[in-house]
């Protein structure tokens, strides 16, 4: 047995007794009044969530197979316009472009956006780069 493996086996059982963390569940627990209120909320907003979800997947898939064909082009700006796209995109934080879409776009373009549409927005800009890769290497494939 190396000397590392021993200075680990006989330090881990002191180092054990150092983390006295105690994980805030008592919050979720369905048995409290503050649990059933806090757990209600969060399952109010998965079912938003999911809406979210599917609308921006559906979004995203019809946007990225319109900008996968400008890939498949013979002329070179095409392409080249196609590679800024998705690019840039894929290179942006998906909270950063949420933050952007539902703080910016409605100062620029002088729209009014709601929380729910800002993130179908954001999601569906975001996933349609990666899925117009998807396309592209499909169709070529």
């Amino acid at each position: 047995m190396s000397y590392r493996l021993l200075a680990v086996v006989l330090c881990l059982p002191l180092l054990s007794g150092c983390s006295d963390y105690e994980w805030g569940w008592y919050v979720l627990d369905p048995s409290t009044e503050q649990g059933k209120t806090n757990l209600g909320f969060l399952l109010a907003g998965f079912k938003d969530t999911i809406y979210v979800s599917l609308l921006s997947m559906v979004f995203a898939m019809l946007l990225g197979l319109l900008v996968a064909f400008p890939a498949l082009s013979d002329k070179p700006w095409l392409r080249a316009i196609n590679r800024v796209y998705v690019e840039v995109i894929r290179s942006i934080p998906v909270l950063v472009l949420l933050l952007w879409v539902y703080y910016g776009m409605p100062t620029l373009l002088d729209v009014s956006l709601n929380h729910f549409w800002a993130g179908v927005i954001a999601l569906t800009i975001a996933e349609s780069a990666f899925m117009a890769e998807v396309f592209r290497g499909g169709i070529q494939a």
